[in-house]
């Protein structure tokens, strides 16, 4: 395999999950050249990343607003100059690990002799000269991503996702922490915001947790999320006691604030997962979505009740009560993030925390087969 290209093209979350998959492609295949091709924005995410050679954005917004527009003519022009582009790199090998149609449909127009499918569905089979489905141990960090990897015969070895920091994002990240009275270190992130309200842990066990965060291990707590958040940041944030940067930090900047935290505690949402992926102290909180029951990494845990109700995915049905979420109490967090600190060297610029070490810690670790990954 000369030339690879790697298409997982969104969410966030899912290409930290993916993010080894060009590490051990490299490994296997040290003169190869290794292409990912993502969305517009999602850039920073891989762009560093050494074992990644060519960051192909895809136009994917571009040909909505043709198709909004009616513009099918100009729609067609530039799918075409989209194959070109793609078909001039020669691709020979060509991974889907999105698995849906419209990844499959850039993967086919890849030109790619040998275009392999991870799970392939809504008919994106049918482009794939091979599909491999789904597999791993579900309750493990990118799993299936892993499996794909062992299916390739490629060196899958631990498989933990890891992120690169973008070229100057963490002297930016430093000015920026550094006008809030901030140091490395010395906060903990916390992301409580997702697209969908059955992830989301309630308001006020926010707001109870985050003045306990403080007292405990000193660390200021720093809600980090998206321009879309801000409302939502401002209604957790009304009780005080936060720092405040949702919407104020570009894609790349915010990965070098996780990665330069001293704790990180969120949702099942992507912010959380580059705490795992920057191996800072991470606790995870999940309800109604599977958990990665195992994280990789001695300092994160992930906290999943199993409740007979969940995972429920996109179809809750206890009107709204989320007790998946409601019943994990910032008790219950508190004893995870001491479990996670204690299992982290603080760093030198971090402030005195208390006797972490002698803090009783409850782990109540639940591993299940029950929960299976999303098709």
């Amino acid at each position: 395999m000369n030339r690879i290209l790697i298409v997982r093209s969104s969410a966030i979350g899912d290409i930290v999950f993916a993010s080894p998959m060009a590490a051990v492609l490299k490994q296997a295949h040290p003169r190869a050249h290794v292409a990912w091709l993502v969305e517009p924005g999602l850039e920073a995410l891989i762009g560093a990343d050494p074992a990644v050679d060519e960051v192909i954005p895809w136009p994917k917004r571009e040909w909505q607003r043709l198709w909004r527009e009616r513009r099918f003519l100009a729609l067609a022009r530039a799918v075409r100059a989209f194959r070109r582009a793609l078909h001039a790199r020669q691709f020979d090998v060509a991974l889907d690990l999105q698995g849906l149609l419209k990844s499959g449909f850039v993967t086919w127009l890849s030109g790619a002799k040998r275009r392999v499918g991870l799970g392939s569905r809504e008919g994106s089979r049918w482009l794939m000269t091979e599909v491999i489905p789904k597999g791993g141990v579900a309750a493990r960090v990118s799993s299936e991503y892993r499996y794909l990897a062992e299916r390739l015969a490629l060196p899958a070895g631990d498989f933990v996702p890891h992120l690169h920091l973008a070229s100057g994002a963490e002297a930016r990240v430093r000015a920026l922490l550094a006008e809030g009275g901030l140091a490395p270190g010395a906060y903990a992130v916390l992301a409580p915001f997702t697209t969908r309200p059955q992830k989301h842990w309630f308001d006020d066990a926010w707001q109870a947790l985050a003045p306990r965060l403080r007292a405990e291990t000193g660390l200021i707590p720093v809600l980090l999320g998206g321009p879309g958040d801000r409302d939502h940041a401002r209604r957790i944030a009304t009780t005080g006691g936060f720092a405040d940067l949702t919407g104020a930090t570009t894609l790349a900047d915010a990965a070098a604030i996780v990665a330069q935290a001293g704790l990180v505690v969120g949702v099942d949402t992507g912010i959380t997962h580059m705490g795992i992926a920057f191996a800072r102290p991470t606790v995870a909180i999940f309800g109604a979505t599977c958990p990665y029951l195992d994280t990789g990494r001695p300092n994160a845990r992930a906290i999943w009740l199993d409740l007979e109700c969940s995972p429920c995915r996109r179809r809750p049905s206890c009107g709204a009560a989320y007790p998946c979420l409601r019943h994990i109490t910032p008790g219950r967090v508190m004893a995870e993030v001491r479990t996670v600190l204690r299992q982290t060297p603080p760093p030198e610029n971090a402030p005195a925390m208390t006797r972490i070490a002698d803090l009783a810690v409850s782990s109540n670790f639940i591993r299940s087969s029950a929960c299976q990954p999303a098709a």
